[in-house]
């Protein structure tokens, strides 16, 4: 059995062992950002108390994909309401790693348009009748772990930021003072693709603005460490990572009780 079947099945173990009777209503939602529409993934377990804290989910360079519907199934499990967002657009969907980095490059590029578009998918998630408004974290991979800074660098009212293997840089880091809540970041000790140096330089972006931080190094992880769709040749400088990717969900779902505090289920 290959990576990602092996996720999938962990994964549907863990729903019938958190979900009990109680069902993960998954749907499909649309919202807009300007003139564009943007359309995202919605899960949330149906048990539990009627209002819960929301989690939004920013997705890698490929867009949204099955993965980022997985890990919003997973989070509804938790006993969050989960939005995996979409930052690029309904019809924008790259079916090619060229497409995919002209996209990300469009936004890494275009701050303004990249915070413009977490926001709108924070503003949708906020409109949920079943979300806490004033307890929502965001959480990103790769390109979306720089999303999920972004949306915390543009001061958006969000508890808590958690980066996988993101893109660390700014060309705006005085904003870090605008960060209201906690950053978490995971991230492959030999990454290439981010280096050291770039941890390093948000350290001191965070460490200046006053903000709460940690970061974590996995040893011998390199990019995309939660991906199992990334192979195994970490000569690449991209592949999956089982241990990092267990122990850094683990420390996502630490952080969440740190800033959401005792919740209605754990799973």
């Amino acid at each position: 059995m290959t990576a990602l079947p092996r996720l999938a099945a962990a994964l549907a173990l863990s729903l019938a062992a958190t979900s009990g009777r109680a069902e993960i209503v998954k749907k499909t939602i649309e919202y807009r950002q300007g003139d564009t529409v943007l359309e995202g993934y919605l899960a949330y377990d149906e048990d539990g108390p009627a209002k819960k804290p929301g989690v939004l989910i920013f997705h890698q360079w490929m867009g949204l994909t099955g993965y980022e519907r997985m890990r919003a199934e997973q989070l509804a499990a938790l006993g969050y309401v989960a939005l995996a967002a979409d930052l690029y657009g309904k019809e924008a969907r790259p079916k090619s790693p060229k497409e995919a980095g002209e996209l990300a490059g469009r936004f890494r590029g275009d701050r303004p348009l990249l915070r413009a578009r977490a926001k709108a998918a924070l503003s949708a998630l906020r409109e949920e009748p079943s979300v806490l408004r004033d307890k929502i974290a965001s959480i990103g991979y790769c390109f979306g772990g720089g999303a999920a800074l972004e949306l915390a660098r543009s001061g958006a009212d969000v508890l808590g930021t958690v980066s996988f293997h993101g893109t660390l840089d700014t060309p705006t880091p005085k904003d870090a003072k605008n960060i209201r809540g906690k950053v978490l970041v995971l991230h492959g000790a030999d990454d290439p693709n981010v280096p050291r140096a770039a941890v390093l330089g948000l350290e001191d972006e965070l460490t200046a603005a006053g903000v709460d931080w940690q970061v974590v190094l996995y040893s011998g992880a390199v990019h995309a460490f939660t991906q199992p769709e990334a192979g195994s040749d970490k000569s690449k400088g991209v592949a999956y990572d089982e241990r990092a990717d267990r122990r850094s969900w683990q420390a996502m779902r630490d952080f969440f009780a740190e800033i959401f505090g005792p919740k209605g289920k754990e799973g």
